[in-house]
């Protein structure tokens, strides 16, 4: 899921190189994105689309018995 997260960010933004992708594990898998601030309406989009739209392929490529996964979007934090 990270590497998928990752990829998927690293095609939007203008900064690819300031991509960042954690995960916390625990009843659920977080994976939390950061991006440059300039970034950050690609990454968002229009009333939240293209985050949906990440959200959405994150969940369809989650495995039907696992956890589930939930992306968090923020800035980066340099």
């Amino acid at each position: 899921m990270q590497e998928l997260l990752t990829f998927v960010a690293k095609s939007l933004v203008d900064h690819p190189d300031q991509v960042v992708v954690r995960m916390t594990e625990g009843e659920a898998i977080i994976l939390n994105l950061r991006v440059a601030e300039e970034d950050m309406g690609k990454v968002i989009g229009k009333n939240g689309r293209i985050a949906k739209a990440i959200r959405a392929v994150v969940k369809a490529a989650t495995p039907k018995n696992s956890k589930p996964v939930f992306v968090e979007i923020g800035e980066d934090d340099d």
